[in-house]
C-alpha cells in the first residue's frame, strides 16, 4: 500500500531540496475598504475623451436608471468573479551554484484559485460555471538543470503519490536579482495571480464559444480588465482579432481604483473630479492604453456614483470604475457610443440593490450580483485549516 505524503515532503523528494518546516500562514490581506492611490500601473496613459458625444462634465442618469428599472429585459446577464487564497507553506533549501555546497532558502507558496460565473434567469442568480484549482509556486532553483517540461511533470508526480486533492500546476517563480524574503513571496504570489487571470479568460472564452454573450447579454467582471493578449496572439492577426472579439460584451467594474489617474483637460491629475461626482451620475468616457502591458489595445474607462456620499465613509465610497475594451476600429477611432454608455451605466446603477450592508465592509462599492457571485466562489474553497494540513 502506497504511503501518503504531505505535499512539501513530496517536493523535497522530487526536487532535491531540503524542507525547513516553516510556520504556515495566509498571505492574503483583508477586504477592508480603502482608497488605493498606487495600485494602478503608472504607465497607463490617458489619451482623450472616447465617446461619440464629447461630454465635458457629469452626465445625470437618475431618470434614465428609473426608466430602465421598469423593463424586464436586463442586458447585464452574467457576472464573473475570480479570486485566490495564498499561503506560505514552507521554506525550501537548494544548493547555490558556485558556492561549494552552500544552500539558499526560498519560500514555498501555495494557493487556491476560484473563478465563478453566475447568470441571471427570471430575476434570480444561478451558477453558470466554476473553475477551481490548487497550485504551488516554487523557486526556479527547484529545477537545477533547466529541463523542458520539468514543472508540469512535477505536478504529475505530486498527483501520483496518493494525495487527497489534485495539484493542478506547479508554477516556478524567478529568483534572479532579488534577495528579500518579501520579494520572493510577491513573485510567487504573482504567478498564482497570473494563473487566476488565465482561468478567468478561459471562463469568458467558454461563454463566447457557447454563443451566450452578445449585445443583449453582457458579462460583468469583478475588478479591472487585466486580460492581455499573449505573444502568439500579438503575432497573428486572426488570433488577435479573436482575442478582442471575446471581450466585445465584457465590462470590468472595480470597487477599488486610483483616483489620482483621472486627468483634467490640461492632463493634470484631478481626483476631485471623481470625489465630487453626484449621485447617479457618470463621468465622461476616457481612453487609456498601456503599451508595455497590453500592446496597442485601448480601453474606455468611466466612473459612476451608485451611493450617496453623505451616507458613506469617504468621498470615494459608493463610486465604481467601469472599463470596456475597445474591440472595433470604429470604437478606437470615434469612441464608444454615448447612448450605449448611458444604457450600461443605468443598468449598473440598478445593480446596487439589494444592499449587502453588514455582510461585506465594501458594501458601498458592491454590485449585489457580484457580491452573490463572490459568495458562490468562496463557498467552494477548502477551509484554510484543511488546506494547510495538506502541506
Amino acid at each position: 500500500m502506497q504511503t501518503s505524503h504531505k505535499i512539501t515532503e513530496l517536493l523535497e523528494i522530487e526536487t532535491g531540496g531540503k524542507s525547513y518546516k516553516a510556520h504556515k500562514y495566509s498571505l492574503d490581506t483583508d477586504n477592508r475598504p480603502s482608497v488605493d492611490f498606487s495600485s494602478e500601473n503608472n504607465t497607463n496613459t490617458w489619451l482623450k475623451i472616447q465617446e461619440t458625444t464629447p461630454h465635458k462634465t457629469y452626465i445625470n442618469l437618475t431618470d434614465f436608471a428609473k426608466e430602465v428599472s421598469s423593463v424586464d429585459d436586463q442586458i447585464l446577464k452574467y457576472f464573473l468573479d475570480g479570486s485566490r487564497h495564498v499561503y506560505k507553506v514552507d521554506h525550501m533549501g537548494y544548493a547555490a551554484s558556485g558556492t561549494g555546497g552552500r544552500s539558499e532558502i526560498f519560500p514555498i507558496i501555495a494557493g487556491q484559485i476560484g473563478v465563478g460565473c453566475c447568470r441571471r434567469e427570471n430575476r434570480r442568480l444561478i451558477p453558470e460555471s466554476f473553475i477551481g484549482e490548487i497550485v504551488v509556486s516554487v523557486p526556479d532553483k527547484a529545477d537545477a538543470d533547466g529541463r523542458i517540461g520539468f514543472f508540469p511533470a512535477l505536478a504529475t508526480k505530486l498527483n501520483s503519490n496518493s494525495l487527497n486533492v489534485t495539484i493542478n500546476a506547479v508554477l516556478p517563480y524567478s529568483t534572479s536579482s532579488i534577495k528579500s524574503e518579501k520579494d520572493y513571496e510577491d513573485r510567487a504570489t504573482a504567478t498564482i495571480q497570473d494563473r487566476m487571470i488565465e482561468k478567468e479568460k478561459e471562463a469568458v472564452a467558454n461563454l463566447v464559444r457557447s454563443g451566450k454573450l452578445n449585445q443583449n447579454n453582457y458579462l460583468v467582471k469583478d475588478g479591472s480588465l487585466e486580460y492581455r493578449p499573449t505573444k502568439a496572439d500579438k503575432a497573428d492577426k486572426k488570433s488577435l482579432a479573436k482575442f478582442k472579439s471575446n471581450y466585445a460584451y465584457v465590462l470590468g467594474v472595480s470597487k477599488h481604483f486610483n483616483p489620482s489617474v483621472c486627468l483634467d483637460i490640461n492632463k493634470k491629475p484631478n481626483p476631485g473630479f471623481i470625489a465630487d461626482l453626484p449621485l447617479y451620475h457618470r463621468t465622461p468616457v476616457a481612453c487609456f492604453e498601456n503599451l508595455e502591458f497590453f500592446g496597442d489595445m485601448k480601453f474606455a474607462v468611466w466612473y459612476i456614483r451608485i451611493r450617496d456620499k453623505d451616507k458613506t465613509r469617504t468621498p470615494f465610497d459608493g463610486i465604481v470604475k467601469v472599463e470596456k475594451m475597445l474591440t472595433t476600429s470604429e470604437e478606437q477611432e470615434f469612441g464608444m457610443d454615448s447612448e450605449l454608455v448611458d444604457m450600461l451605466s443605468a443598468h449598473i446603477i440598478n445593480e446596487r440593490n439589494p444592499v449587502c450592508y453588514g455582510a461585506d465592509l465594501r458594501w458601498a462599492n458592491h454590485l449585489y450580483p457580484i457580491f452573490v457571485t463572490e459568495s458562490y466562489v468562496k463557498s467552494k474553497y477548502i477551509s484554510a485549516e484543511s488546506f494547510l494540513q495538506l502541506f
